[in-house]
C-alpha cells in the first residue's frame, strides 16, 4: 500500500488502509467517583482544569460537524464518568435533534444511572453500557475502592425499566481477584435480560503497572464460560464492532432473540483491520485510535473562530494518519500517556 497517496476527494473519515469512521466515543469528563484498580491510583489523579475542558456546546458543535459532515452514525458518549456531567442531558436532547441522528449510548459505572435513566431517554439517549466487573461486595471493594455495588445494581435495573435496551455489561477479569467469576456473571445477565462483554485488560491504566503475562486472555473467559454453558457460533456479522459474539444455548434474550455473549479481545485478538471508531477527548483532542500516542488538537481551532468545515478537514486529516493496528505486540509499542480515563472508552 502507498503511504504516501494523497487522501481523495470524500466528505467522510478514511484512513489510508480503506477504513472509514462512523462511530464517534465521545469523553465528557476525565473524572471518575471510582477507582478502579486497573484504571487509577487511589487518591485519583491530577483532572484536567475546567477551562480546558470543553463546553456543552462545544461538544454538540463538534458533534454536530461529525454528523452532518463526516459521516458519523454511531455516538458513544464516555469519560470518566459521564454521569457526573452536569449538562449530559442538554448534550443528548441536541444532538437527538440533529437532522442526521445518530443513534445514541453511553458508557458508565451505573452509579447515578437509578435517578437519571428515565430522562436520559427522554432526552434521546438509546442504550446503556455499564462497567461491572464483580458480583461480590467486597471484591467490589476491593476493584474499585468503593462500597458501590447496590448503587451498580440498581442503575442496571433502571437503565432496563426505562428501556435504555440492550444493557450491555462490560466486565474486566483481574487475575487472583475475579477471574474465578466468569460463568456467575454470564448467569446474572441472562436472568435479567443483560448483554454481558468481557474485556481484556488493556495497557491503558495511569500507573502504567499493565502485565501481558499475568491478563486474563479471551481464551482462558471462554473456556470457563464454555465449562458452564453452551456456546454456538453467532451468525450475525461482526462487522466494525469490537465484541466477538456467542449464542448461549437453550437461553432467549428479552426481545425473544437469542442470548449473547461478547469478548472483547482487544490484546490477544485485535480488530484492527475492521476499525471504525473515532475519538474525541474532554478536552477536544481527536484520536484516530485507542492506543494513539499522538492527538490533533480541535479545541484550539475551534476557540480560534475557524469555521465549520475547517474543523471538518482537520478532523479528516487527523484520522487519514491513522496507523494500521495498535501494535501492542511490537517490540517498539509505547503506552499512551494518557489513561483510558483521560481518553474516553
Amino acid at each position: 500500500m502507498d503511504l504516501t497517496a494523497p487522501r481523495p476527494a470524500d466528505p467522510g473519515l478514511l484512513d489510508r488502509f480503506g477504513r472509514q469512521a462512523v462511530d464517534l466515543r465521545v469523553s465528557l469528563t476525565d473524572r471518575c467517583n471510582l477507582r478502579c484498580t486497573y484504571c487509577m491510583p487511589a487518591e485519583g489523579l491530577p483532572w484536567l482544569p475546567n477551562g480546558d475542558v470543553l463546553t456543552d456546546d462545544e461538544v454538540i458543535r463538534l458533534v454536530r460537524i461529525a454528523v452532518e459532515r463526516l459521516g458519523v452514525t454511531e455516538v458513544r458518549f464516555t469519560g470518566g464518568e459521564p454521569l457526573i456531567r452536569p449538562g449530559l442531558t442538554k448534550i443528548i436532547t441536541e444532538v437527538a435533534t440533529l437532522e442526521r441522528r445518530p443513534r445514541m449510548s453511553l458508557t458508565t459505572n451505573g452509579i447515578g444511572l437509578e435517578r437519571t435513566a428515565t430522562a436520559l431517554l427522554d432526552a434521546g439517549l438509546n442504550r446503556v453500557n455499564v462497567s461491572l466487573d464483580t458480583l461480590d461486595d467486597e471484591r467490589f471493594a476491593t476493584l474499585t475502592r468503593r462500597r458501590r455495588l447496590p448503587d451498580v445494581l440498581a442503575g442496571l435495573r433502571a437503565a432496563a425499566d426505562a428501556g435504555l435496551t440492550p444493557v450491555k455489561i462490560n466486565t474486566v477479569l483481574m487475575r487472583g481477584v475475579n477471574d474465578d467469576e466468569a460463568p456467575a456473571l454470564l448467569a446474572f445477565a441472562l436472568e435479567h435480560g443483560y448483554e454481558l462483554r468481557f474485556i481484556e485488560q488493556m495497557p491503558l491504566d495511569a500507573q502504567h503497572g499493565w502485565d501481558r503475562a499475568t491478563m486474563v486472555t479471551a481464551d482462558e473467559i471462554l473456556r470457563d464460560l464454555r465449562g458452564a454453558f453452551t456456546l454456538l457460533p453467532d451468525p450475525v456479522a461482526r462487522g466494525g464492532a469490537p465484541a466477538e459474539t456467542w449464542l448461549v444455548d437453550g437461553h432467549d434474550a428479552l426481545d425473544g432473540g437469542p442470548a449473547r455473549v461478547g469478548v472483547i479481545g482487544s490484546v490477544t485478538r485485535p480488530f484492527c483491520g475492521d476499525c471504525d471508531r473515532t475519538r474525541l477527548t474532554a478536552d477536544g483532542q481527536v484520536r484516530a485510535c485507542l492506543f494513539a500516542t499522538e492527538e490533533s488538537d480541535l479545541r484550539a481551532a475551534l476557540r480560534g473562530g475557524v469555521s465549520d468545515e475547517e474543523l471538518a478537514q482537520r478532523w479528516r486529516v487527523a484520522m487519514w494518519g491513522k496507523r494500521a493496528g495498535h501494535g501492542i505486540d511490537d517490540p517498539s509499542f509505547l503506552q499512551p500517556v494518557r489513561p483510558m480515563s483521560a481518553i474516553g472508552g
